[in-house]
Parts: structure tokens; sequence; C-alpha cells
């Protein structure tokens, strides 16, 4: 494709908008949190799936953009701030992240490696006589999937700097428990964990690589949500080149549509979640494996 498009190194790096819109996300997320901080329950719940969910999840994807050094030229500058955008999440990821999504990249698919694959047992509940059910209890908690999957398929010692991610972590939770109280603190990770489940901007996990259509490993998806969410629905076109930043990967894809246009995408990733809970022969087992 570079031989054919060499205009496409031009889209390569960082995407100097990505710091400040983080710092915004950031800013809005702990000012809902403290105006949250003597509400009450159902309230606190719908506003972390309604805005805060989707907050976060924009910082988690930020996040994914940073692991591929695109909002800062140094990469010891793009670890820092994953770091700081971190801190609303409640739940210290980013330098975790970073190491098993730069596998995901390098081994895509490989059992034992890429923690993106659903493991053995996953793919055998989702498979089996109740698997609607059984799908949809597992899309509500994949957050909970994705975030013990590392422990059992590849676990690692951890680093010096997932403890600093860990310790600057529990250092700002206290302070929010502290001065804002508990429902405070608590809104952050339910905000992280609710749009992990059963929300539309979830079905980006289902959309990315589980096989829609035989043949086809990786799947984009083109709809509205890509605008809150550093455009990680152009799957193909990250994989391709993961070091153009999201915001100008629809400029790759209008570059060389040919490559793209006749894959299968995705128009809603509302539909990609009914869709796998619904039909059979989607599940654990509906990723393309290597060994």
């Amino acid at each position: 494709m570079l031989e054919k498009y060499p205009q496409i190194k031009r889209l390569y790096g960082p995407c100097p908008r990505t710091k400040y819109i983080c710092t915004a996300l950031v800013l809005l997320q702990l000012s809902s949190a403290y105006l949250l901080r003597d509400a009450p329950w159902w309230l606190l719940v719908a506003v972390a799936y309604l805005i805060g969910g989707v907050i976060n999840q924009a910082l988690l994807l930020a996040i994914h953009e940073l692991s591929h050094n695109l909002g800062f030229q140094k990469p010891w500058q793009n670890r820092l701030f994953a770091v700081f955008i971190n801190l609303p999440v409640g739940v210290p990821v980013a330098e975790t992240f970073r190491y098993y999504h730069l596998l995901h990249h390098v081994h895509q698919g490989q059992a034992g490696i890429d923690t993106d694959l659903p493991t053995e047992l996953e793919g055998r509940v989702l498979s089996g006589p109740f698997r609607a059910p059984l799908k949809l209890l597992w899309v509500a908690g994949q957050g909970f999937a994705y975030a013990l999957r590392p422990l059992f398929v590849h676990p690692k010692r951890p680093t010096a700097a997932e403890f600093g991610n860990l310790l600057l972590q529990l250092a700002f939770n206290l302070l929010i428990l502290h001065f804002w109280g508990g429902k405070a603190l608590a809104y952050l990770p339910i905000s992280a964990l609710i749009v992990m489940g059963l929300h539309p901007v979830a079905g980006h996990y289902i959309s990315e690589h589980y096989v829609f259509r035989a043949g086809q490993e990786t799947y984009s998806y083109y709809g509205p949500l890509n605008r809150l969410t550093f455009n990680v629905g152009y799957h193909n076109e990250h994989h391709d080149f993961p070091y153009i930043a999201g915001s100008r990967l629809s400029e790759l894809r209008a570059l060389a549509p040919e490559y793209y246009d006749s894959l299968y995408s995705h128009r809603s990733w509302t539909q990609t979640l009914w869709l796998y809970i619904s039909r059979p022969d989607l599940g654990g087992y509906s990723r393309v494996k290597r060994r």
C-alpha cells in the first residue's frame, strides 16, 4: 500500500490535540464526581451510564492511543500522560494495558500471548446450550473478563512502572475518599465498568476481531460513536498503520479506499452487541486463533 500511496507516511506521528482533549475529559469527570458526592445512588449510576462511562471509555481509548506513542513525540511523555489520564478511571490500567496491547499487535490471535482472545473456558460456556442468556451475562460483565484474563493466559511479573501506576492511583483514590467521600470515589470505577458491558460504546470490544464474515479477522466500524472514542472503530486501518493517530485514520481510508471499502464493516455498535448475543454461530470461539 505504501508503494502505491507514499503520502500515507505524512499521516504518521502524534496528534497534538490529544493532550488537550484528554485534560478536558479528566477535569469534566472529576467535576462530575464532585457534584455527585452527595447524590442518591440511582442518580450516580444513571450519570455513570449516560455520561461518566462515555468519558472514562474515551480516556481508556486515549490510553490506547498513548500506548502507540500517538500523543507526544517521546515515549516517556506518552507513558506519564497515560498514568495521569488513568486517574479518573479509578483502577490502575495504563502501564499493564500498554504491555498487553502491544503484544496483541505483534502476536494477534496467538493463543497464550494475545490476551484479547477469550479463554477455552469462555469459549465452552458461550457456545453451550444456554449460550444466549450466558452471552448476555458475559457481555454485561466483560470488563471483568478483560481485567482478569491476562492473569490466567499470560501472567507476568509486575514492573516498577506498574507499581508506580498503582501507588499513584491509590494515593489519588484516598484523596478523593478523604475530601469528597465514598460516593465520589465509587462513581469513577463504576463509570469505567458500566460502559464495558451493555452499553453502545462497548460494541467496539466485540466488533474489532470477532468473526462476522468467514475469512476476515479484523473489522472496522464507521459510525458516529467514533467521535467519542478516538476513532477506534477504524480498526483495520489501525492495525495496518498503528503509528497513525486515530484523528487521521479517516484520511487513510480516504486515500486508499480500495483496501477497505470491500471489507465487511459495522455501522452500529449497538447492533453488533445484539448480533453477538442473538446469533447462535457467534460466541467465544468466534475468533481467529493461531498456535
